[in-house]
């Protein structure tokens, strides 16, 4: 698709954007100063714009405007030769319309090599093509179902999305209710606990976990599994979306509970079928079954791992790593997504379950 007029892009649902107030004078406002030369007026301008369709009320319009408005970002960054800040505006215009084309006859040159830049970056992290939009752009597009309900008080409210955030006591404590009544009155203050701004009417924190969950279930769900109730819905959960993420096909020693390569089976089975029992003849059957030849996965294709970064900037504050990767596993007669549980992530992601309790 050519990028020669980027309205084209959004052709009928356009209209409604276009119907808001002030939204499409700016729009206007920001492709002509680009197109005159005035690439500092046009980011003035797209920051305006980029403000107003925040507003409530414009939650559809600002999904339809976003590809438009990273787009413009970037080549007005480019032009100007902020090529780092080019870069993200143009990875976030990618995640929403990875196929499109600059036409180099309209385009100056470094918007043109910013561009293709930010596309090398992105398939540079993401060598599978399902998976190749930015997770943190497209949560910035996110727009939560309409009249979505809220977790209600039911006895297994526990095991949903909040188990996430519930401590060891907390848990126990709900369980042991009996009446709806007390349930939720424990859910109430469960949240009014978290409520990072007691000030206000808002539960700011019980917005963004809604927000979070809306969305893990709908990128996240594994065959009849929530999105939210995965392990990548849990990292989300907790930390938001990562600074970068990329799969690649897994190799041997990339899946730390299988360090020596691609076993069919699990380690717990491995080490059942070596126990004594039976007859010494299904011993050895056994053991053959499960270490024996064709135990080896030979088709890597459908075995791969996937890598979320999470930068400092990214983490919450009193996490003092650097960088923390979480890393998901599938394999074949393994799981899907599967964490590795290392250390310094189980300490990461309790601690972060700990700081969303205020003191």
């Amino acid at each position: 698709m050519a990028l020669s007029a980027l309205p084209r892009l959004l052709p009928a649902a356009l209209a409604t954007f276009l119907a808001a107030t002030s939204l499409p004078d700016l729009f206007q406002q920001a492709k002509q100063e680009f197109k005159l030369g005035s690439y500092a007026s046009a980011l003035k301008t797209l920051d305006r714009l980029d403000e107003e369709s925040v507003k409530p009320g414009l939650e559809r319009d600002r999904q339809t405007l976003l590809p438009a408005l990273y787009f413009y970002r970037g080549a007005s960054l480019a032009a100007l030769g902020r090529s780092r800040e080019a870069g993200e505006a143009f990875e976030a215009f990618l995640a929403l319309k990875p196929d499109v084309q600059a036409d180099p006859a309209v385009y100056p040159r470094p918007v043109i090599d910013a561009l293709e830049a930010a596309r090398r970056a992105v398939a540079n992290r993401q060598t599978q093509p399902a998976e190749s939009g930015l997770i943190a752009a497209a949560y910035r597009a996110f727009v939560p179902p309409a009249g979505q309900p809220e977790e209600s008080a039911r006895e297994d409210w526990s095991d949903g999305p909040a188990r996430w955030l519930l401590t060891a006591q907390e848990k126990r404590v709900y369980e042991s209710l009996t009446d709806a009544v007390s349930r939720s009155e424990f859910i109430a203050n469960f949240w009014k606990s978290r409520d990072p701004k007691a000030e206000t009417p808002e539960n700011e924190m019980r917005q963004e976990f809604d927000r979070r969950v809306a969305f893990a279930d709908a990128r996240f769900a594994q065959d009849e599994t929530r999105g939210s109730l995965t392990d990548r819905g849990m990292v989300f959960i907790l930390l938001g979306p990562p600074s970068y993420s990329g799969r690649k096909l897994l190799q041997t020693g990339d899946d730390a509970a299988d360090a020596s390569g691609l076993s069919r089976y699990t380690p717990a089975e491995i080490r059942a079928s070596q126990q004594a029992g039976s007859s010494n003849t299904a011993r050895v059957e056994r053991i053959e079954r499960t270490t024996g030849p064709g135990t080896k996965l030979l088709d890597a294709t459908n075995n791969w791992m996937e890598s979320w970064h999470y930068l400092h900037a990214n983490l919450p504050r009193e996490i003092l790593n650097q960088e923390l990767v979480f890393n998901f596993v599938t394999k074949q007669g393994y799981g899907k997504n599967v964490l590795q549980r290392e250390s310094d992530i189980l300490t990461a992601l309790e601690r972060t379950k700990v700081l969303a309790k205020r003191p």
